[in-house]
């Protein structure tokens, strides 16, 4: 193992080192307000980020941006080419700028943020951010690593863009693989089956490539889940119906969280222990996110806190 590898995996380590952690994110979710839940951030990573921030919706980017720049120092420790093994894992803050594009009224009625800036974590984001127009962004996601999305509607973009990211990292990120394929399972199920949408065709292929042909075809939820590999099943087995993939996707995020640390564990430096740090990186931001939800609603953190747990 070089050199580079092994000073990424201790500055991963260090890192993790640094999170608060599940009984620390507990206290901030039974925090009775969210100037309560701020305080108890005071001594955790993201400190610096949040201090500046004011209400719910910004204390909560703040953290996803900590959790950005984490990732970005992380990249800087890893040799040559390393850090392209965390750009297919830092996609979601790609997605997130192009999701802001489309903000709602209700989203108009605050100051636009910051998009979040990746560095060496960018998939095309300087291209996407130059894009006028819904077709002009589709043009450019069709012309880089993205793929196109199908469309060019807000939710065709999106969509194509959680998919793509999906295939993007079980291709080269090896051990995100059956993270990718069950977020490719929770993204198909809400689209066909809770919501009743039809998939786009490069979506659909995408699907097909994760999942296989038979689940990708399937006429109904029950069979959907049936035909999934054993890959992608298991994050759909506590969600019998489709009103139940809330309970899937914190079992997507639990699953996460466990696998990562296995990784840490491992104790051989390299490119897994440094894919279990972002994992555990990335499961503690999203739990202090729902965290500081709860805080904000008097502390009461509520089932479906209970189920990140």
């Amino acid at each position: 193992m070089s050199a580079g590898w092994v000073a990424g995996a201790v500055r991963a380590k260090a890192l993790v080192s640094r999170c608060p952690g599940a009984e620390a994110v507990r206290e901030i979710a039974e925090s009775a307000t969210l100037s309560d839940a701020r305080r108890y951030l005071a001594a955790t990573p993201y400190a610096r980020n949040v201090r500046a921030a004011d209400g719910l919706l910004e204390v909560q980017r703040a953290v996803t941006a900590a959790l950005l720049w984490h990732l970005r120092v992380l990249a800087g420790w890893l040799p040559r080419g390393g850090a392209r093994l965390l750009v297919p894992l830092a996609a979601g803050f790609e997605i997130a700028n192009v999701a802001h594009r489309f903000a709602g009224p209700e989203d108009r009625r605050t100051a636009a943020p910051e998009p979040y800036r990746l560095g060496a974590l960018e998939t095309a984001w300087r291209r996407l951010d130059r894009a006028g127009t819904p077709a002009q962004l589709r043009a450019a996601l069709t012309a880089s690593s993205w793929g196109d999305p199908g469309g060019d509607t807000p939710w065709a973009l999106l969509t194509g863009m959680r998919m793509a990211a999906a295939r993007r990292t079980a291709v080269a990120v090896a051990p995100a693989r059956r993270w990718a394929q069950g977020r490719a399972a929770l993204l198909t199920a809400r689209e066909l089956f809770l919501y009743g949408r039809s998939l786009p065709e490069p979506v659909r292929r995408d699907a097909t490539r994760l999942l296989g042909a038979r689940a990708a075809a399937a006429a109904s939820y029950p069979e959907f889940r049936d035909r999934l590999p054993a890959a992608a099943r298991w994050v759909l087995t506590e969600a019998a119906e489709p009103d139940g993939l809330w309970r899937a996707e914190a079992r997507w995020w639990r699953t996460v969280q466990g696998d990562g640390a296995a990784m840490l564990r491992d104790g051989r430096n390299g490119p897994r222990v440094v894919v279990g740090a972002v994992a555990v990186l990335s499961v503690d931001a999203w739990r202090v996110r729902a965290a500081l939800e709860s805080a904000a609603r008097g502390g009461r953190p509520g089932e479906v806190f209970d189920a990140l747990a």
